[in-house]
């Protein structure tokens, strides 16, 4: 009788530890991810800091120059805050996962002494759910800003190329964005 009770004890430790892997893999794909983009937007910060030095030597004549050199003024300084909020996510992420590795060891240490220490466990697992819950927020800011830059891109794109092709006709009204609609309509959620 004696050895089914340690073993099944043995297993409710092994199991009370495996419990947090969970959410150390979740943290592990989300500090990959976050890598990514981290060298996505490091990528295109040098992207638009080169394109920032050929618009030094572009003529001056050149049509929409002050526009373009704006826009990436503008594109540069968001990209760095994209950086900024995905590095500190990724952090955010790095200690959540240090402490979910603390909460299954913690957990193991507790199950074999069988101290009245479990809520030291408690508090770690909530503190790494807590750094977890606000990293995710950071990313979202981080995905947020990236989109808007992306439509900033395209409604100057949008506008060279109403600059240089044909002119409109009354029967090709120029295309409205949703966002634009809902601005010009007066929506309350814009």
């Amino acid at each position: 009788m004696q050895n089914t009770f340690e073993l099944s004890s043995t297993l409710a430790a092994l199991s009370a530890m495996v419990t947090p892997a969970v959410l150390i893999l979740a943290s592990s794909s989300l500090v990959l991810a976050t890598s990514n983009r981290l060298t996505r937007a490091v990528d295109r910060t040098r992207s638009i800091t080169e394109s920032l030095v050929d618009l030094a030597d572009a003529d001056e004549d050149r049509t929409m120059l002050g526009e373009e050199r704006e826009l990436l003024l503008h594109l540069l300084e968001r990209t760095a805050r994209r950086t900024k909020l995905l590095t500190r996510a990724l952090t955010r992420l790095y200690m959540a996962l240090a402490i979910f590795i603390a909460t299954s060891t913690t957990l193991g240490v507790v199950a074999a002494l069988g101290t009245g220490y479990a809520w030291i466990a408690l508090v770690l697992g909530m503190t790494g759910a807590a750094l977890l819950f606000w990293a995710s927020l950071l990313l979202i800011l981080e995905s947020r800003l990236s989109l808007r830059s992306v439509y900033e891109e395209m409604e100057f794109v949008r506008r060279i190329g109403e600059h240089y092709g044909p002119a409109l006709t009354p029967a090709t009204p120029p295309r409205r964005t949703f966002r634009r609609w809902r601005r010009e309509r007066g929506d309350p959620a814009e």
